[in-house]
């Protein structure tokens, strides 16, 4: 599995799962971040240097959408602590299991962030406001309107 989260809200905003770990695995989730989440020109993508994340097809598919990338130092789980906080929130929300079929996985993966973690999980920091990736996303467009 390959997520995206936008730092702002802590939203997962993209998401993609295979049977490989191949760059066409973060590349799909890349695109669904992207048309999902708004994306601008210029924005800035961060990742883990896994093989992935630097290879040359996903480094095309940053510049075609015009994004730019930004890679953590490799073995350093700080440079990507908003990442490895969700990965660590999956897991224990989850649990460890087999699923019958890669339907039954996706579909359960799928539950949990769109139904769990972006709309009911509630971010437990004054900064956050205590609340939901997905309140927090509608408070920073309803704040960028009032603005403009």
């Amino acid at each position: 599995m390959a997520c995206w989260l936008d730092l702002a809200t802590r939203e997962v905003v993209g998401y993609a799962m295979a049977d490989h770990h191949r760059a066409d695995l973060v590349v799909d989730a890349l695109r669904m971040a992207h048309g999902r989440g708004g994306l601008q020109p210029g924005c800035i993508v961060h990742s883990d240097s896994g093989s992935e994340y630097i290879s040359a097809r996903f480094r095309t598919e940053l510049g075609r959408l015009r994004l730019r990338p930004s890679t953590g130092r490799t073995g350093s789980c700080f440079d990507n602590a908003a990442a490895e906080s969700f990965w660590a929130v999956l897991k224990e929300e989850i649990g460890p299991r087999a699923w019958p079929d890669r339907a039954t996985a996706r579909a359960e993966v799928f539950s949990f962030i769109e139904a769990f973690y972006n709309r009911r999980r509630l971010r437990k920091h004054p900064l956050f406001g205590f609340l939901t990736p997905y309140e927090t996303r509608q408070r920073l467009r309803t704040d960028h309107t009032l603005t403009a």
